[in-house]
């Protein structure tokens, strides 16, 4: 081995990585970004899960019993409602996460010293937030009933244990034994969409580019949006036979529940793919080399992952990861897969989502389109 030789080399690959700065960048960027958001995102200490509650009751004690949970750091007591139709629709549209119904009477039976039953409901589709909500909930009743307790002993001078309890029953909805993979294979539809379609629609066109064929394509009579809507339908069929490929082998493999319309779930994924998609074209714009064109596109493709909930619940991320959510498109298509796919809603219930993913989609697209005609010419 000569020693010289070697160092020239190692020199000439050093002054070539310097003069691409942007990849340089990324390249330094990228470990920082995982750091700050895998440090604060990768918990499943779950907290602050939304709560809505049903008190037919309406009595001192029932209130009590609400502001145990309030207080318990564990939920957030957003909705009083009326109903359990109404609680079935905050729980359907992803407002609340859990519910608490106090039957009438309650307060008398615990007055009585007797045993007063309280329903806790739980939305199974994320077993990682249901299951620290349901322990939560549980341990939550049990210290409020040693509590009151406790204060009837006190109040009559008494050792024993003379005070009224509380049984609460807990019942899971859309997925009552919490397995894990009805809640991870619908939302890996979106994932594998994000990834596979944004890295081959900046790769082509980019590979386009090296090739020199770009500009021969950019001499035709076709106009920029024709060029653009030709390079991406073929991917856009692509992630549509991937949609139905993961459906049909969750079904047949993992055995996973389809409770919805499979119709508006494409559907939906039409307008999910204009935003992958237009992601994939706008990276094709600003990278001169395929591979800072993967570089680019994973660099912007990992937030929206780790932001999305699908590896981690977003209601055990600080508040501020939460803002920054609302600005990723795969967090609305996770909520519309696994509510198709788990429990069934339609398209009142998912219309907030949708109409994110539809904005998304004109926006990005739109920038899309511009710097994609801007660079043709």
């Amino acid at each position: 081995m000569n020693l010289i030789r070697l160092l020239s080399i190692i020199r000439k690959e050093i002054i070539q990585i310097s003069r691409d700065r942007r990849t340089v960048g990324i390249t330094l960027l990228m470990p920082l970004m995982q750091l700050v958001l895998l440090g604060y995102s990768a918990t499943n200490d779950v907290r602050n899960v939304p709560l809505a509650v049903i008190d037919r009751d309406r009595t001192p004690a029932s209130r009590q019993l609400v502001e145990a949970y309030r207080t318990a750091d564990y939920f957030l007591v957003d909705f009083d409602v009326d109903s359990e139709a109404e609680l079935r629709r905050l729980v359907d549209n992803g407002s609340a996460r859990a519910g608490l119904i106090i039957p009438p009477g309650y307060g008398n039976l615990l007055a009585a010293g007797q045993t007063s039953p309280v329903s806790f409901v739980l939305d199974g589709s994320d077993p990682a937030v249901a299951g620290t909500a349901l322990a939560n909930a549980q341990a939550i009743a049990e210290a409020k009933s040693t509590s009151l307790q406790v204060e009837s002993a006190a109040v009559a001078g008494q050792t024993g244990d003379p005070g009224g309890s509380i049984d609460i029953h807990t019942q899971v909805w859309y997925n009552p034994d919490l397995v894990s993979a009805f809640y991870m294979i619908p939302a890996l539809i979106g994932l594998i969409l994000q990834f596979t379609t944004t890295n081959l629609t900046a790769s082509a066109i980019v590979r386009e580019r090296e090739r020199g064929t770009i500009e021969q394509l950019g001499v035709t009579p076709l106009s920029p949006i024709e060029l653009m809507i030709g390079k991406m339908a073929p991917f856009m069929v692509i992630g549509m036979f991937d949609t139905l490929l993961i459906l049909g082998l969750g079904v047949l493999i993992f055995g996973i529940p389809i409770n919805g319309s499979i119709p508006l779930l494409l559907l939906v994924s039409v307008l999910f793919l204009a935003t992958t998609l237009g992601l994939g074209l706008f990276v094709s714009t600003i990278a001169r080399t395929q591979q800072e064109a993967q570089i680019t596109s994973s660099f912007i493709q990992l937030p929206f992952m780790y932001l999305s909930g699908f590896f981690f619940p977003l209601a055990a991320m600080p508040r501020v990861l939460q803002i920054l959510s609302y600005a990723v498109p795969l967090r609305y298509f996770l909520i519309i897969t696994r509510g198709i796919v788990l429990k069934g809603v339609g398209v009142d219930a998912l219309w907030p989502q949708i109409e994110a993913l539809a904005i998304f989609a004109v926006v990005i697209m739109g920038a899309a389109v511009l710097r994609f005609h801007k660079s043709l010419d």
